[in-house]
């Protein structure tokens, strides 16, 4: 039993979650009954990444901001507008497959229970109003805006504290890291448990009636991770970007796409960064903010299922106006919540657009919760991935024009 434990802690973690992936498969398949019970290694995995998650987001930053010296440089800019393009560019592909390849649903009852939000304006003020949030509840409710504000707020107010009082706040980081480190390597176990109630409790074939709608979702989806993406990380690195792009992919969409949280996914994300060599003081504030605002997947599934209801009704569009849907669903996307289904709420509000009744547009939330087995997978792991992606993208651009080797790092 020793040595079959020293063998399987040898196997790099990739290894071990597939194991995991493939015993739940098989579990969920033939005996579903006998083996519910495990469906528990699931939900404590993503309960102990979102648990750990806001108050390690809240240490890091506070810690990164309050020892950043002056002139000392960091690539925000460069990863904000990398976030904010990569989300424009998904709604556009998004728009752009949905006029050739059209969707029509076939739409039933109304959705209970539902509230959408009542326009852009409103998203925008939840977010202004989440930067003012109490920070206690900020930190109990997981919002990762008012982490981030409050973090900020401390870090600069303790940039002129004593050394002793900085040592403190970083020691707490690190110990924070170590117990992030901890739940990791139950990956494995976590993901055997959702693989197998995910399939369990919604069956293979539950999917097959919306195959053309969820083969155009992911399309686009697989679209932006293997081709925009990389098209993006070339530009800015001048090198192959697959090794990079396929690396996030597997270390960070992997996890993303059973946990189906970006919030989760922050410290995998985290993880995955400090082995790349990134700066710890760029990334512990770059993560956070991404699961928040940085959400191709997002404005990639508002976009199709918006153009589905429109097709479905028989509203003819034009490209000018296919255009504003892009840059909508990408300023909805950003406030799209980091859990999932979040970006389905939101889909009446690119329906607006085109003046499609609420009752309607909820229907359509109704067949993305359907299709959300594996859209709101596939759309986590696309948003969670490139959030890691482009902070390592704008940091190695940056070595790039300082003559630094870029070198990924392979397990």
């Amino acid at each position: 039993m020793t040595n079959l434990l020293k063998q399987w802690n040898q196997l790099s973690l990739v290894k071990r979650i597939i194991i995991g992936l493939i015993i739940g498969i098989i579990l969920a398949i033939i005996v579903p009954d006998a083996a519910k019970p495990i469906g528990i290694f699931g939900s404590l995995f993503v309960g102990g990444l979102k648990s750990v998650a806001p108050i390690l987001v809240f240490f890091l930053v506070m810690s990164a901001i309050s020892q950043h010296k002056s002139g000392q440089k960091t690539n925000m800019k460069s990863i904000i507008v990398l976030y904010l393009l990569g989300t424009f560019l998904a709604g556009l592909v998004a728009v752009i497959a949905s006029f050739m390849f059209p969707v029509s649903l076939t739409l039933g009852a109304g959705v209970e229970n539902v509230s959408p939000p009542g326009g852009v304006s409103e998203v925008l003020k939840a977010l202004l109003m989440n930067i003012v949030s109490n920070p206690i509840t900020a930190l109990s409710n997981a919002n990762y805006i008012g982490i981030l504000a409050w973090a900020l707020l401390l870090g600069f107010a303790l940039k002129s504290a004593p050394e002793t009082t900085k040592t403190m706040i970083s020691n707490f980081s690190d110990a924070l890291s170590q117990v992030v480190r901890w739940v990791i390597s139950f990956a494995p176990l976590g993901i055997m448990g959702l693989v197998f109630d995910t399939i369990a409790t919604n069956g293979i074939q539950s999917l097959l009636n919306y195959g053309k709608l969820l083969l155009v979702l992911v399309g686009c989806m697989a679209f932006m991770a293997l081709v925009v993406n990389p098209l993006i990380t070339f530009v800015m690195i001048r090198q192959n970007p697959y090794p990079l792009v396929l690396k996030c992919l597997k270390d960070s969409g992997i996890t993303a796409f059973f946990t189906r949280s970006s919030a989760a996914n922050i410290p995998v994300n985290m993880t995955l960064c400090e082995e790349l060599g990134l700066d710890k003081d760029t990334y512990s504030v770059s993560i956070p903010l991404g699961a928040t605002i940085n959400m191709a997947g997002a404005a990639i599934t508002i976009s199709v299922l918006t153009l589905a209801a429109v097709n479905t009704i028989g509203i003819k569009v034009d490209m000018g106006t296919a255009l504003i849907l892009s840059i909508l669903s990408a300023v909805s996307a950003c406030g799209a919540s980091g859990v999932a289904g979040g970006s389905l709420l939101l889909i009446p509000l690119a329906c607006s657009l085109f003046g499609i009744p609420n009752d309607v547009a909820m229907q359509v939330v109704g067949v993305g919760f359907v299709v959300g087995v594996i859209q709101d997978s596939c759309e986590t792991a696309l948003n969670s991935s490139t959030d890691a992606l482009f902070t390592a993208v704008a940091e190695f651009a940056q070595w790039r024009k300082e003559g630094k080797e870029i070198a990924i790092t392979k397990e």
